[in-house]
């Protein structure tokens, strides 16, 4: 872990949902969590325990019941939806378990999109691309539309479009559930050399064991809540 500035923090976070027979849900109960600068935060759980409602309240994707969030220092309470999508472009980048990529446009054009949506000129834009795609290990593959490229390419493509904006903040959601073990291997280590040498701070809901022992800090959410349950030092 960098030890550096926090860059994601929720507190007391709770979140219920009216659950069909007209009972209160409550899928979060007071979480609270931070993340520093370059550190790696993995959140297991069993399925249904909330963990992809946690991270889309962590990333502004959602509003939490009560508690507050906040990202890269700036508190969500009382943003309207503009500002939380300026936000949510600006300082947080998001990947999910199927890669969601545009399939009508190129690699690069997909890495280019938040850019361009959030006013940066084309040739920077085009640039900033370039240069991320190449930090993948795409650089040969940058003009290939998204039905040309494998499982793993693809989703590294996602990563690359997920860090354009150069974010604070970078969320992921069983990232690798998709792949095979080997080129769930290739994300493994190219999401842990992103957040240290990115200083990211970087949250990922997963199942893979493999996935998990590299973050700094295991948390186990149950019920609820949160508890921490190793560290990378402690799984293998």
């Amino acid at each position: 872990m960098s030890g550096g500035a926090t860059v994601l923090e929720g507190t007391e976070l709770v979140k219920t949902y009216q659950g069909g027979d007209g009972s209160t849900v409550h899928v979060l109960d007071g979480v609270s969590l931070s993340v520093a600068r370059g550190e790696i935060v993995a959140i297991v759980g069993a399925s249904g325990a909330g963990k992809s409602t946690l991270l889309h309240v962590l990333g502004a994707l959602d509003a939490p019941t009560s508690g507050s969030v906040r990202i890269a220092g700036q508190a969500l309470a009382g943003m309207d939806d503009l500002a939380l999508a300026r936000l949510r472009n600006v300082s947080v980048g998001f990947v999910f378990q199927f890669h969601h990529l545009l399939r009508e446009f190129s690699a690069l054009e997909n890495v280019m999109m938040p850019l361009l949506i959030g006013g940066v000129e084309e040739g920077q834009a085009r640039r900033r691309a370039e240069a991320l795609l190449e930090r993948v290990g795409l650089g040969a593959r940058s003009h290939h539309r998204p039905a040309a490229l494998s499982g793993g390419e693809q989703q590294r493509t996602a990563v690359a479009r997920a860090l354009a904006a150069d974010p604070a903040v970078f969320l992921a959601d069983e990232p690798s559930g998709n792949l095979d073990h080997g080129t769930a291997e290739v994300l493994h280590d190219l999401l842990t050399s992103l957040a240290r040498d990115l200083e990211i701070g970087m949250v990922v809901v997963t199942h893979n064991r493999s996935l998990a022992a590299r973050a700094d800090r295991i948390l186990l959410l149950e019920n609820g809540r949160l508890a921490e349950v190793g560290s990378r030092h402690e799984v293998g």
